[in-house]
C-alpha cells in the first residue's frame, strides 16, 4: 500500500520521521537500515508485538490491518515496508539506494516483490513453527481483540490457526522451509554472477531481503546450500547499518542507545 490516510488524528501533528516499529521484524528491519544508510534522523515509536502493544485500537488505526512498520512524515502515513523505503529513497535521494539502469530497476522490483509473495507463506510460518507458541501465538484475550479489528483474512486466518489447538505442524515447516530454499536458490544463482542484487551497489533490493536471511537464520534456517547467499550476507553484515538496524534491535528491545 502507498501512502494512507490516517484515522487517528493525533499523528497529523507529528512533523519529522517517526517509525512505529518492532525489534525483530524483518520488515522494521528495511526500514531502519534505510533510515541508518541515508543518515536520517527518526523517532522510534517501539511496539513489542510479542506482549501484542500492536493489538490496540490505537495502532489499528495508524496502521489499518495492525502491521509493522508503519512511516509517518510530517502527518503523512505510509504503510508496507517495500514502499516506505522506496518513498525514503525518491524523498531523500542522497545517498540513492535505488538501481540506476532499465535492466536494474526491474529486476530490484522482482526480486521484491517475490519477498513480499513469500511473506506470510514462508517467511511467518517458519518462524512462528520453529518457536515456542507461547513466545509467539496470542494470548485468547488477544486473539479476541485481534478478531474484531483485523480485516485481512489471510492475516486473521493465519494468526488463529498459530494462537488455538490448530497449530502449526511439522508439514507446514517443511512446507514453508521448502518454499524459502527455492526462492534463496534464486538468489544464489543470481549472486554466483554479481557481487549485488540489482546493480554494482547495494540497493533497496539487498535491503529487503538480507533482513529475511538474518531472520530466518537466527529462527534455525541452514543456508549451507547456498554459499552466494551467505557470503552475501557476510558482506553486508560489515555495514554499520546493519549493525544498528538488524542486531541491536534484534532482541525485541530498543538498543541501550535508541
Amino acid at each position: 500500500m502507498p501512502k494512507i490516510e490516517p484515522k487517528d488524528d493525533s499523528v497529523r501533528g507529528l512533523k519529522g520521521l517517526h517509525l512505529y516499529h518492532a525489534g525483530w521484524s524483518n520488515c522494521s528491519m528495511r526500514v531502519r537500515m534505510t533510515l541508518e544508510e541515508k543518515g536520517l534522523p527518526w523517532v522510534s515509536h517501539h511496539l513489542n508485538i510479542r506482549t501484542g502493544e500492536h493489538i490496540t485500537p490505537e495502532y489499528f488505526a495508524i496502521h489499518p490491518i495492525g502491521l509493522v512498520p508503519a512511516l509517518v512524515h510530517d502527518g503523512d502515513i505510509w504503510i508496507d515496508s517495500k514502499d516506505i523505503i522506496r518513498y525514503l529513497d525518491d524523498t531523500y535521494p542522497e545517498p540513492r539506494l535505488a538501481p540506476v539502469g532499465e535492466t536494474q530497476i526491474a529486476q530490484a522490483a522482482a526480486w521484491m516483490d517475490l519477498a513480499s509473495a513469500i511473506h506470510v507463506s514462508a517467511v511467518k510460518t517458519y518462524v512462528y513453527s520453529t518457536k515456542p507458541i507461547e513466545k509467539l501465538g496470542k494470548t485468547a484475550a488477544e486473539l479476541e481483540l485481534y478478531r474484531k479489528l483485523q480485516t485481512n483474512e489471510e492475516l486473521l486466518a493465519f494468526h488463529t490457526r498459530c494462537s488455538t489447538g490448530a497449530r502449526l505442524t511439522e508439514k507446514d515447516q517443511h512446507d514453508a522451509e521448502c518454499l524459502l530454499h527455492e526462492a534463496f536458490a534464486q538468489l544464489d544463482t543470481y549472486l554466483g554472477e554479481h557481487r549485488w542484487l540489482a546493480g554494482d551497489e547495494l540497493t533497496l533490493a539487498d535491503i529487503t531481503w538480507v533482513p529475511l536471511h538474518y531472520t530466518l537464520v537466527q529462527a534455525g534456517l541452514h543456508f549451507d546450500r547456498h554459499p552466494n547467499v551467505e557470503s552475501w550476507a557476510r558482506r553486508i553484515a560489515t555495514r554499520p547499518s546493519f549493525q544498528k538496524a538488524v542486531v541491536d534491535w534484534f532482541d525485541g528491545s530498543p538498543p541501550a542507545d535508541g
